[in-house]
Order: structure tokens, then C-alpha cells, then sequence
């Protein structure tokens, strides 16, 4: 087969495994259990790609044209019919109507396909769909509903911000602070905030951003080692125990959705009245203020008395749970390299990696730089090239 073969992700995927049973990097047992086939099946996908190669991995139908396909006279026949005597019809009645009167055999939604691509039928619009208002949660931590609200919350008197917005879905309870951007640092911020006041959620109610979730399919090496690819903010909540759940409509997340409506219009003029223009102004009114009255007045009791958030240890170190991590490889000079940074592993350590080791680099969300092998801190510095400046004198003639 010439040219470009025409391989989808399934295809793909066999291919790399089949090279790597091929190198005796995996075993075909292994590699059957991978692929999710019999032995037997990947002895013959194996013996296949030994005989020819990427090309032996690719269906024999493809690019072929369907055994199933309807001769184009037949499709224009139907199209012809359907325009001089069913051009009212639905798909459905046309398709039946046709093989009871004319004796031509169509699937329903094959003409429609047809029929929308010549133009002669639309799309409908479905109905909205039917949406039961949610009980709320029993305990006071069980499910906490986590948010951003864009909003120009001074009125014109400052620059626009996002407002980080946490509700208790139990209780109503609320905790929130100004950002100029909804990003995974401010998210990672609000949770350790909440996390202070009141300890550990069972779970949190999101929707599907990339501040939040990881909101990509997983790549082909990913697939390949098992990974389960998830954002920074996911591994922190991983590591603390707490479930993310992804909101698939506004309408899930109606609870927070209907506290920012609640913000929108009492905080908006709250600021006003206290004549406050500034992000560091409107937080410090919000921690001290409008917080503690806002829950006293619509926060509700929860239907069970017990807390379901899980109390936070006193040795607790959240700088390594709220963190940016990377794994870097180690390079003969023992640096670590992490966005444009040059990071020089020192010669103090005890317990130092090797060149090639992979060693974990965490960003903590002050900005601090820590590199970790085998669980244990390195001592690190950043490694800052020196630049030699020569200076170019000009001669005269």
C-alpha cells in the first residue's frame, strides 16, 4: 500500500505495540493483554505486522467502497421521488412511503442525510431538556459546587476581574475572593482557603475547564503506559482524597450558579456604598464583611448534623499538595531544566540521582522551585549562566 497509510488511533496503537514485541520490549502476552485480545488473536495481529509490516494492521475493507452502498441512480431516483411527491414528509414517512408505493428500500435516516445535504430537509431543534431541581446534600462538606464569575464588579470604577466562588451544597455556605483571571492557581488558592475555614471536602462540583479539569483525550504514550493524564488542579485534589465531579451543563451547578447571581447583585452594590474600586480593597471587605453576613443570612442547616468535611492534620504541608509538578530528567551536568530554568542539582546531597535519572520538580504557587527523589527533597539552586561581555573597539584608520 503506497502513500500514507490511513490509520486511526486504534491502528496506531497496535502498531506501537507490535514494534515494541518486536524490539523484545514487551512480551506478546503482555501486548495481547493491551490490546484487549485473545493470545491467540495477537499472535496473528503479530505475525501480520511481521510479514507486512504497518500495512498488515489495517483493515482489508479500508478504502473500499461499502457493500452496503445504494447505486447513485437509485439515491437520485429516491431524491426525485421525494421531491415531486413527498416533499412534506419526514425521513421516516417518506422512507416507508417509498417502499410501500414505489418499492424502494431506503433507511430512514440514510435519507435524511440525503435529503438535508440536497437541501431539502433541516435539522430540528430539539426541546429543552427536562431538568428536576436536585435535592440538596445531607452533611455540611459532603459536595461542594466550585465556580468563576466574570463581572464587571466595580461598576466601571476598576478594572474587570473573576470572582473564585465556593458553595456548600448542603448548607449554602459560601467563601470567594477577586482574581483578574480565572486560572489554576486562583482555584488551588480558593480550595487551601476552604480547606483552613473548614477542612477537607468530600467532593467537588466543577465544570469542565482547563483551570479546573483536564479537558483532552489522552495521548498515544499516555495510552501506552496507562496513564491516566490529569491537571494539577486534579493531582491536588487526588492527593487530598476529594472526588472531582465535571458538570456537563450551567444547569448542574445551579447552586453556585445561583449564588453568583446572588454576588452580582447585593456585592455589586455593596461596593458601591463603600465606595471600593480595588481587587486588594473589595477582598479585604469581602473576608472581614460581606462573608460572615451573607452566610449568616441565607446559609441553611444541613438535614444531618455531622460534618462531613475530614479535619486537616496540623503537619499538614500544602505547599507540596497545591504545586505545579513535572518530571525532569537528569542531565550529565546534573541540571534539571524547568520553564527556560536552569536548576543545578548540588553536591551536598546525600542521597543524589544519577545522570538520566528522573527526578520530580514541584512549582509551589509562591513561585519557590523543589526538586524531589525517591520522596526526599534535593538541595537545589538555580543555575544562572554567566554572560561575558566583550567589548568591540573600533579603530580609526
Amino acid at each position: 500500500m503506497a502513500g500514507k497509510l490511513p490509520m486511526g488511533q486504534k491502528e496506531l496503537i497496535r502498531v506501537k505495540v507490535m514494534e515494541m514485541v518486536k524490539q523484545k520490549q514487551r512480551t506478546l502476552s503482555s501486548a495481547a493483554t493491551l490490546l484487549k485480545v485473545s493470545y491467540r488473536q495477537a499472535k496473528r495481529i503479530y505475525k501480520k505486522y511481521r510479514e507486512q509490516g504497518d500495512a498488515g494492521l489495517i483493515h482489508g475493507n479500508c478504502g473500499k467502497p461499502s457493500h452496503n452502498r445504494v447505486e447513485k441512480s437509485i439515491r437520485n431516483e429516491i431524491i426525485r421521488l421525494y421531491r415531486e411527491q413527498y416533499p412534506d414528509f419526514g425521513p421516516t414517512l417518506a422512507a416507508e412511503k417509498l417502499a410501500e408505493r414505489d418499492g424502494l428500500m431506503v433507511n430512514h435516516e440514510t435519507l435524511r442525510r440525503w435529503l438535508i445535504s440536497e437541501g431539502y430537509w433541516q435539522r430540528k431543534r430539539r426541546r429543552n431538556t427536562y431538568r428536576q431541581r436536585r435535592n440538596r446534600r445531607e452533611r455540611f462538606g459532603e459536595l461542594v459546587q466550585f465556580d468563576g464569575s466574570h463581572h464587571d464588579w466595580f461598576e466601571g470604577r476598576g478594572t474587570k476581574c473573576c470572582l473564585m466562588n465556593m458553595v456548600d451544597d448542603a448548607t449554602g455556605t459560601t467563601d470567594s475572593f477577586l482574581i483578574e483571571q480565572e486560572t489554576t492557581e486562583a482555584a488551588m488558592n480558593l480550595l487551601w482557603t476552604w480547606i483552613l475555614k473548614y477542612g477537607i471536602p468530600q467532593a467537588l462540583y466543577c465544570d469542565r475547564k482547563n483551570a479546573f479539569v483536564l479537558n483532552r483525550e489522552p495521548t498515544l504514550e499516555e495510552q501506552l503506559a496507562g496513564i491516566d493524564p490529569k491537571s494539577p488542579f486534579e493531582k491536588a485534589c487526588e492527593k487530598l482524597g476529594i472526588e472531582v465531579i465535571v458538570a456537563n451543563s450551567p444547569q448542574a451547578k445551579g447552586r453556585v450558579e445561583r449564588n453568583h447571581g446572588v454576588y452580582q447583585d447585593r456585592f455589586v452594590k455593596e461596593l458601591r456604598l463603600q465606595g471600593i474600586s480595588t481587587i486588594d480593597e473589595a477582598n479585604r471587605f469581602l473576608e472581614m464583611e460581606y462573608l460572615p453576613a451573607i452566610n449568616k443570612k441565607f446559609a441553611k442547616n444541613p438535614s444531618k448534623k455531622d460534618d462531613a468535611h475530614v479535619p486537616v492534620m496540623k503537619k499538614q504541608d500544602f505547599h507540596n499538595v497545591f504545586c505545579f509538578e513535572n518530571i525532569r530528567v537528569v542531565s550529565n551536568d546534573y541540571i534539571v531544566q524547568l520553564n527556560r530554568k536552569y536548576y543545578q542539582i548540588l553536591k551536598e546531597n546525600i542521597l543524589r540521582p544519577r545522570p538520566g535519572d528522573k527526578v520530580i520538580v514541584k512549582r509551589w504557587l509562591n513561585g519557590s522551585v523543589h526538586c524531589f527523589f525517591n520522596k526526599k527533597e534535593l538541595l537545589v539552586k538555580e543555575y544562572v549562566e554567566k554572560q561575558v561581555k566583550e567589548d568591540v573597539t573600533s579603530l580609526s584608520a
